[in-house]
Parts: C-alpha cells; sequence; structure tokens
C-alpha cells in the first residue's frame, strides 16, 4: 500500500486506528470455542481457535479501522498451529478487506543476510503484509533488507511506550543528541516517509514535538493507547499532521478483549467506534 492509498483510507473512514490481533488462547470468549467445537472433530484446535476468534474480531471492527496489526509472538507461541493462524488471518484480510493496511508486529533486525530472510518470510509468500517492525539496534545494514520492497513499508522502533523505554532510547551523547533522536537522524538516510515510519509510544505524551521536529512528515504508529494508558488527544495534539495526518493509533487489547461474553465482538466494534468517532473530531479540528 503506498502513502497516498494509506492517506486516503484514513480521510475517507476518517479514521486512523490500527486494531492489534494478540490472541492469547486463554483469553479468547469460550463463544469461540463452542462455535469451533461444533464444527470441529480434531482434537488440537489452537489454531481454528484463533484464527475463528481473528475473523470475529475483523468483522465487527473492520468499518471502524484502517489497519490491523498481529503481533508475530502471540503466533509463534503455539509453533505450527499459530504460524498457521497467522497465514489464515492474513490470507482473509486479503480477500475480504483488501483496503486495510497490514503490520507484521515482528520487531526483527539481524545481520543483513539474516535481515533478507526476515524480509522474505513477511513479504512474499501466501501471507503478505504491508509493513514490519524493525529494531534500529544493529544500524543501516539490517535494516535495508526491508527497504527492497515496492510499496512496502519498515516501522523504526524510535521511541517505546514501556518504562525500560528511558534505560537506553533516552541516553544522551557527550553532544546531547539522545539515541531516539540519533535514529530518527540517521535512519532518514535510508529511506524517505514513503517507505519508513517511526513507532512512538503514546505514553510518550509531549515528546512528540521532539519527534515531529525530526521527523515531520513521517507516519508514526502509535501504541500504549487504551490499557496502557496513553491519551489519544495528546497524541493528536503534538502528532497529528494537519493534511496526511501521520498517525496510526493502535489499540489492542482495550478492542479484542473487551468483553469475555458472548458479546464479545460487539462490544470490540463499539470500543473501536468510540475511538474512531474520537479520531474523526481530531481530524476535522
Amino acid at each position: 500500500m503506498t502513502r497516498k492509498e494509506l492517506i486516503q483510507q484514513i480521510h475517507e473512514k476518517q479514521s486512523f486506528l490500527c486494531v492489534g490481533l494478540d490472541v492469547d488462547i486463554a483469553k479468547i470468549p469460550e463463544a469461540v470455542k463452542r462455535l469451533v467445537d461444533k464444527q470441529c472433530d480434531e482434537e488440537d484446535r489452537t489454531a481454528m481457535y484463533i484464527t475463528a476468534f481473528n475473523k470475529l474480531i475483523i468483522d465487527a471492527t473492520a468499518p471502524y479501522c484502517v489497519a490491523y496489526k498481529p503481533n508475530l509472538a502471540f503466533y509463534e507461541a503455539y509453533g505450527i498451529d499459530g504460524l498457521y493462524a497467522y497465514e489464515k488471518t492474513v490470507e482473509y484480510l486479503r480477500a475480504k478487506y483488501p483496503h486495510h493496511f497490514i503490520i507484521a508486529d515482528a520487531k526483527r533486525g539481524d545481520i543483513g543476510n539474516t535481515s533478507k530472510m526476515y524480509a522474505k518470510s513477511i513479504f512474499e509468500g501466501n501471507a503478505q503484509a504491508d509493513a514490519i517492525t524493525v529494531a534500529p539496534y544493529m544500524g543501516e545494514d539490517s535494516v535495508t533488507p526491508f527497504l527492497g520492497y515496492e510499496d512496502k513499508w519498515v516501522i523504526l522502533l524510535a521511541l517505546t511506550s514501556n518504562k525500560g523505554s528511558h534505560d537506553f532510547q533516552l541516553t544522551e551523547s557527550p553532544d546531547g543528541e539522545r539515541l531516539f533522536e540519533k535514529v530518527l537522524r540517521r535512519s532518514q538516510q535510508w529511506a524517505t516517509d514513503e517507505q519508513m515510519m517511526y513507532v512512538v509510544g503514546a505514553t510518550q505524551g509531549q515528546m512528540f514535538e521532539d519527534i515531529r521536529r525530526l521527523a515531520p512528515t513521517h507516519f508514526l504508529l502509535v501504541p500504549g493507547v487504551g490499557a496502557q494508558g496513553g491519551s489519544l488527544q495528546e497524541v493528536c495534539k503534538y502528532g497529528l499532521l494537519k493534511h496526511d495526518c501521520g498517525l496510526l493509533v493502535n489499540s489492542s487489547r482495550g478492542i479484542i478483549y473487551a468483553s469475555q461474553g458472548d458479546d464479545f465482538a460487539q462490544v470490540a466494534a463499539e470500543k473501536a467506534r468510540e475511538l474512531q468517532q474520537q479520531m474523526a473530531v481530531e481530524l476535522n479540528k
């Protein structure tokens, strides 16, 4: 998906919501498991539980979001079954919701030859995502293999929402430049805002001003709204771009696990709609 196509979807839907598909078998509502159990005789139903849950969440939330972000750890944890469920989820999105942006949240990053294979696993084959999250720590040659695909994106970790982000990301060089600022400045030599985004946690608040000073036109993927306590209004105040939006705000647990009852899909839709309506207000200020 191109930057122009993504912006078009944002304005048409009046939303920059990304729904995180972080599926934990222990948190899948019993209604899903009962549905699968009625239709399936197989002993190990892990892949079917995950796939069925994802499909129901996607169908419920698709009108209110522009992107989905399956976190690979939540699929790899279940081995072959989990990876099969990931593949089937991406295939479902491609077939039924082709205009939604798909982010493989994998946080890859290794020496060039290894990164090349990571990129191949995400951008080729049956389960082709539009973007992948990448760790910048190993530098340019660990990132560039992901940039060799037309209309595919690298989303580089810049300033994350977890408490431990301060351990390294805010450390300063002798000239006063913080590590996340160096990542932003240096990485823009590798790709333009047509192919690179940055992860910036919603809990960083006013730090978005510093981000926008160094990356004034890039899209930012913003986790941390909802369960982690980030403020959508604060993110928009400092990070929203006037015409291009420049934000994809992710909510995972606050949407997909909003209810454990039989109404889980309906409640997920309501939570997604609430965020979409708030986003529409911010887009039209």
